[in-house]
């Protein structure tokens, strides 16, 4: 809280810079960049993979750009779009499907409206919606009935998720199921505590909170039918049928079937084409360098990299992608 708090301190002084000069609101946020070389940017949970993945990834965009990364611990996709279009972060990690939500002004983004601030960077890897659960009796989603289930924090993608799957299931919160609002560690601790049942985690898997639960407790992943992945896939075409193998996690020895999505880098519309050029290349050019430390990220590559994303991409990260091949759609 105390970063954010002064990245938004920060931006209001260099913003009270420029504006003497009669400056629009783009050319404040444009020039503040490389005169404060210091980009804020909004990853997750510091219990999930967008915060690992956000500082691995930062590190490699540092040298590439010749900037400083402040990497900072969110809610995920809905706060960093948010954040973004507040002037808060300029970059930040995303779900793809929130990322559509954010642009056609869907849920949660209906109320306030269409969020346009934001370009894409480029894809990253496939976060595995994983159910979680202490209780053996609860086999497949429709276990879920009656029970207490945490769906992720309120600003998070994993709340849409979450709401998409009990919707094919015809699971009606506060009726047929008790749902609560947590971070992935609080969830895990509620449920070591006996005080939910069960938890909608959205992460590559394998991802560090599951596997510290899995190191005390003895836990079960829940199955989502093929049938429901077919419906869900006809409403929400982001949507991938994806397996959890097993082994995947110690003592997982079945594959367990779910969805998935692609989690993308953004980064705000003001940034310069010379900038973003360069951040981008900052996470293509270091592919190898980041698969090695996380295993999400084995997949990860150019190619992926302008996959699974409905929403234009940054000129500068276009560029990049042209270099090699690619050619992904801008505004």
């Amino acid at each position: 809280m105390k970063k954010r708090i002064y990245a938004l301190l920060l931006a209001a002084v260099m913003a009270f810079g420029v504006s003497a000069c009669g400056a629009s609101d783009a050319e404040k946020k444009a020039e503040a960049v490389p005169a404060q070389k210091i980009l804020n940017m909004g990853s997750g949970d510091s219990a999930g993979s967008y915060y690992a993945f956000g500082n691995l990834l930062a590190t490699h965009m540092s040298d590439a750009a010749g900037v400083d990364i402040d990497v900072i611990s969110t809610d995920g996709s809905v706060e960093n779009i948010i954040g973004i279009d507040e002037g808060l972060y300029y970059l930040g990690m995303a779900q793809a499907d929130v990322m559509a939500h954010a642009w056609n002004g869907l849920v949660p983004f209906a109320k306030s409206g269409e969020v346009k601030s934001f370009r894409a960077i480029g894809g990253l890897y496939e976060e595995a919606l994983q159910i979680v659960t202490l209780d053996e009796t609860i086999q497949t989603v429709e276990d879920l009935r009656g029970k207490t289930v945490s769906v992720g924090e309120d600003n998070s993608g994993v709340v849409i998720n979450a709401m998409n799957i009990l919707d094919v299931y015809g699971l009606r919160t506060g009726e047929d199921i008790q749902t609560v609002s947590m971070s992935f560690s609080d969830s895990v601790e509620a449920m070591k505590a006996g005080e939910i049942d069960a938890a909608f985690i959205l992460s590559g898997a394998p991802t560090n909170v599951v596997e510290d639960l899995i190191a005390a407790e003895q836990v079960h992943l829940v199955n989502i039918d093929s049938e429901k992945v077919e419906e869900l896939q006809q409403w929400y075409p982001y949507y991938n049928k994806h397996v959890i193998l097993s082994g995947t996690y110690t003592g997982l020895d079945y594959d367990v079937t779910t969805v998935s999505v692609q989690a993308a880098m953004i980064v705000s519309a003001d940034m310069t084409e010379e900038e973003v050029y360069h951040l981008t290349a900052g996470i293509y050019d270091n592919v190898e360098n980041v698969s090695a430390v996380l295993a999400r990220a084995i997949d990860m590559s150019v190619e992926n990299g302008t996959t699974g994303i409905t929403v234009p991409f940054h000129k500068g990260a276009a560029k990049y992608f042209a270099e090699h091949g690619f050619t992904v759609p801008t505004e």
